[in-house]
């Protein structure tokens, strides 16, 4: 749909996403319940046009058809037979048999001359399950404009005009996927030349993530570049979290604060169910797009080789007992990350921002160091942060829990209209004087390896008797 101008825009998506942000799971507790109440919820909302209101209940019956492939709950995984395909389906407003057949069809009209690489995609467009989740290979011609962005740790970013566009929607008369007009994308170079064993193993759990949840940033496909470099072709986002947050700070209230925090969490569920580990989870690759926030950099996170002992990630993101190299990342590693978010969020500040990343800061978070709470953190935020970076990996929540406990918090501030706190003036200015005091120690929002040696136990402050705060 064509908005007639970005304010339009941005309440359409307000709008649309408060229809999720308002679903209560414990009231609407099966698929077809949340979609009747998010249409409801839609249908009311006077701040949009009868236009608009068609356009979201469209998005909404795809999101229903896609919710009900992917859901676990056998009594609403309810099957149909295709009048065209003749196969049994999910999927009402299209067929999700019709679209892999179709691109089984093309599979002899592309191939990316390596052979590991199209029975990937091949294997990903087996799994499609919606018609605006499609990995495929992208002729590298097909990228106009391309221009350098910048350099993403071991990586490199580009945008690009992606002539044609991605794949849509699926037209039942015409029995084809539809793509839509030219669009920016983000081209990210992968730093190698051949498919080898961990940069596959890495390759496909993207991809197969990509292709099933809509909770990470969309990726299109692959290509190659004329030097042999294969590149992700994905979304081009808006803005990402730590640039989110200070150019915002002065209108994000606690109800936001929770529902980009939840957005974090629910993307993160994604990829833990998908027994994968995101190990560099940090404010520069978390990212909006049209209100909400999407996790990116999946898999590709570090180089292909690094020190022996060493660490690679954003330090004040990284786990004590990653740091003293006593464990590699792990889903618990994940999740305290989360919560070093979770106060950046809160604060609109980077962690540790007037600290140089170096052995005196890992001390710090070894021996309990954390960020200081910010005053008016609602209470159940402030304790779940807090079990998310403790120094236990064990006593730290599992993704399922801390799901629901930021469901169910999220829930509660959208439905209470006073929840609408914004940060204090006194505290604007202390950000505003903390962000740009942290450029003497913090330049970049990329990640790095590091290599320090030996350390203690990791403890929380308590433990030790004293209180270590940033």
């Amino acid at each position: 749909m064509e908005f007639t101008n970005d304010a339009r825009k941005e309440l359409f998506w307000i709008a649309y996403n408060r229809a999720y942000g308002l679903t209560d799971f414990n009231i609407h507790n099966t698929l077809l319940k949340r979609h009747e109440f998010r249409k409801q919820t839609i249908l009311d909302d006077e701040t949009l046009t009868n236009d608009e209101k068609a356009h979201a209940i469209k998005l909404l019956n795809r999101d229903f058809d896609y919710d009900r492939i992917m859901s676990a709950e056998g009594s609403e995984r309810t099957t149909r037979i295709c009048e065209n395909c003749q196969e049994e389906c999910v999927a009402i407003t299209y067929c999700e048999c019709c679209i892999r057949n179709y691109l089984k069809s093309n599979f002899s009209n592309w191939t990316s001359g390596d052979n590991k690489i199209d029975d990937l995609i091949r294997k990903c467009q087996m799994e499609t399950v919606r018609p605006n989740k499609i990995i495929e290979w992208i002729p590298y011609d097909s990228l106009q404009n391309i221009q350098h962005f910048a350099e993403g740790g071991y990586s490199k970013i580009y945008t690009a005009d992606f002539i044609g566009g991605f794949y849509y929607d699926w037209d039942s008369d015409e029995k084809r996927l539809k793509k839509g007009s030219t669009c920016e994308v983000v081209l990210k170079s992968l730093n190698v030349e051949n498919a080898d064993r961990r940069w596959f193993k890495e390759s496909k759990s993207h991809l197969s993530i990509s292709v099933k949840w809509v909770d990470v940033v969309r990726c299109f496909g692959m290509t190659k570049n004329p030097s042999g470099t294969y590149m992700l072709v994905m979304d081009k986002m808006n803005i990402d979290l730590r640039n989110f947050l200070y150019q915002n700070h002065t209108k994000i209230t606690w109800k936001r604060r929770i529902s980009i925090a939840f957005d974090i969490v629910h993307a993160l569920h994604r990829i833990h169910s998908e027994n994968a580990i995101h190990r560099d989870l940090h404010s520069g690759n978390i990212l909006e797009l049209n209100e909400r926030f999407f996790i990116g950099d999946l898999g590709f996170c570090g180089p292909a080789s690094k020190p022996f002992n060493s660490v690679y990630g954003n330090l004040p993101y990284i786990a004590p007992e990653v740091l003293i190299a006593k464990e590699t990342t792990t889903f618990a590693s994940d999740i305290y990350s989360v919560g070093i978010l979770m106060w950046e969020i809160s604060s609109g500040r980077p962690p540790f921002n007037n600290c140089s990343h170096d052995y005196d800061l890992v001390m710090k978070i070894v021996n309990g160091s954390r960020p200081k709470i910010v005053s008016g953190t609602p209470l159940k935020y402030k304790e779940l942060m807090e079990q998310c970076w403790d120094a236990d990996p064990t006593k730290r929540p599992k993704i399922n829990f801390l799901k629901a406990e930021m469901e169910e918090l999220n829930t509660s501030w959208f439905y209470d209209e006073n929840q609408e706190q914004i940060i204090s003036d006194d505290d604007n200015k202390s950000i505003y004087s903390d962000y740009y005091e942290s450029r003497k120690y913090y330049t970049t929002s990329t990640s790095s390896i590091y290599q320090f040696g030996t350390y203690s136990e990791p403890k929380n402050a308590l433990e030790r008797g004293i209180i270590i705060n940033f």
